[in-house]
């Protein structure tokens, strides 16, 4: 597969994940707020605000060609 051709799948990849990764953290969020405090909350949302990213890593060097 050629580097366009992996570029276009793992876009299409990402914003398929990042879609289900947001409304996940939202309702799980949303299911949160009425029995944690405000701190944990906030808390939730900076660490969940980041770790998207970990589980993507190998998606983004496989479209950047490596690991052929």
């Amino acid at each position: 597969m050629n580097i366009r051709a992996r570029k276009a799948v793992g876009c299409g990849a990402l914003l398929a994940y990042l879609a289900i990764y947001a409304v996940a953290t939202a309702t799980l969020g949303g299911l949160l707020i009425d029995h944690v405090p405000a701190f944990v909350l906030i808390l939730y949302y900076a660490v969940a605000g980041i770790a998207w990213v970990f589980p993507l890593k190998p998606v983004f060097s496989w479209m950047n060609g490596a690991g052929k």
